[in-house]
């Protein structure tokens, strides 16, 4: 059993409260129980209660045994001078406060119906994936949409945090945010993050200023992901590499630490050279990105926005000095999706949000007309009869997942709560 299980049987009255007796067998009566708090500190806030002639307000801290009292030091922290009652499930030793008056103490166990148990039991029961993998279909369908709804706007609260990092480090430029942002995404999950020093490594202004020549973006974006470094015989290849020497003396752009990106195992249009050729390309023909996508409403808007090809070189190669059949190596709109998902749409959220604007419909009605990713995860939903039908409902079964399903968070989520009271 874990605390949690006590904290839902506590917060929902899922206990017989007409006859409390405390452990101290005293005569208990529950006027309100209390505020639920997952932050520092007691359980719940502000409860109240009696005990039999006296009335107490204050607050309740919950645990499996009383003993986990001083496990947890709390007899040394003045947070929890206030608690009027500790509530366990198996009452083993008195507890005391600081000023050495005792805690009331309930042993809950007694009075929490078979039937509470044993559905905390079944949902609890380790399955192949996750507890609930058997029932979650079951979930009243009014309650899991409410719930997707909130999952998403957590999962989009998670992704504004790389976002206010980064507005720190560049004085608050939207603009410099958007293309570190974009390159980490165009990186995906094997170069991200070698993408993203790779941007961080180039003051926006210079990417501004050389935005007019696309060569010269190309030499600078493959410059600093050290693909510049050797001795080859192709001819483009060492205009890159002067492009680039020329660059960095004229920008005094110091050398930084970078690792190699990888080319293993990507399908040859996801190699490096040609992401980052075609990142090159797409601040080549946009000189304003983000005060046009800060205002997209429609996927279809995003792929005009970038419908961006390779230069004539790259069309017949993925890396230097190995010609392959010539292709337009345009972005897909299954990529860009990607990019509204994870790029576009937080950025828009963060923003509008720092001015005081409200565009979480917008948002919704947007991610609701694009096609959900394919990946392992959302493969796997579907087994259990879980299927999402767009983007909007794809990410927010990816935070109940990641965030709830994989951290056994059963008794925070609305699946396992309606599950319990079914």
């Amino acid at each position: 059993m874990k605390e949690d299980f006590l904290h839902y049987v506590w917060q929902y009255k899922k206990f017989d409260f007409s006859n409390l007796k405390t452990a101290q067998n005293e005569n208990l009566t529950i006027i309100n129980s209390g505020f639920y708090s997952q932050l520092a500190g007691p359980d719940f806030f502000n409860a109240q209660i009696q005990i039999d002639s006296q009335k107490w307000a204050g607050n309740v801290e919950i645990h499996l045994k009383s003993s986990d009292w001083y496990v947890h030091n709390h007899e040394k922290d003045a947070n929890y001078d206030s608690v009027i009652l500790h509530v366990v499930w198996q009452h083993d030793t008195p507890i005391f406060r600081k000023d050495n008056s005792e805690i009331a103490v309930l042993e809950i166990q007694q009075y929490v119906l078979d039937k509470e148990l044993d559905n905390y039991n079944k949902l609890a029961t380790s399955k192949s994936w996750i507890y609930c993998e058997n029932e979650i279909a079951s979930t009243d369908n009014f309650v899991f949409k409410n719930w997707l709804e909130r999952l998403f706007f957590e999962r989009l609260e998670r992704k504004m945090f790389p976002i206010n990092q980064l507005l720190l480090q560049t004085g608050n430029n939207w603009e410099a945010v958007l293309f570190a942002m974009l390159a980490k995404n165009f990186g995906l999950n094997t170069n991200g993050d070698i993408f993203l020093k790779i941007a961080n490594s180039i003051p926006f202004a210079i990417i501004r200023k050389e935005s007019f020549e696309a060569e010269n973006l190309e030499a600078l974006l493959l410059g600093r992901a050290n693909l510049l470094n050797d001795s080859k015989q192709d001819l483009y290849y060492n205009e890159m590499q002067q492009r680039y020497n020329y660059i960095k003396v004229k920008h005094q752009l110091t050398d930084v630490f970078i690792n190699e990106v990888q080319f293993f195992k990507h399908r040859p249009d996801n190699f490096p050279t040609i992401r980052l050729v075609q990142l090159a390309q797409l601040y080549h023909l946009q000189q304003n990105l983000f005060s046009q996508l800060i205002t997209i409403r429609s996927a279809e808007e995003c792929y005009k926005l970038f419908n961006v090809n390779v230069s004539v070189y790259w069309e017949t190669h993925y890396q230097f000095d190995k010609i392959s059949p010539k292709k337009r190596k345009a972005l897909s709109k299954a990529f860009i999706d990607l990019l509204l998902i994870n790029t576009i749409i937080p950025l828009q959220f963060a923003y509008q949000k720092s001015q005081g604007k409200e565009i979480s419909e917008d948002i919704m009605t947007l991610l609701s007309k694009i096609a959900p990713e394919k990946n392992a995860i959302l493969d796997k939903f579907a087994l259990f009869d879980v299927k999402s039908s767009n983007a909007f409902e794809a990410q927010a079964l990816l935070q109940l997942k990641n965030e709830y399903c994989n951290n056994k968070k059963c008794l925070q989520c609305a699946v396992g709560l309606n599950l319990l009271k079914q």
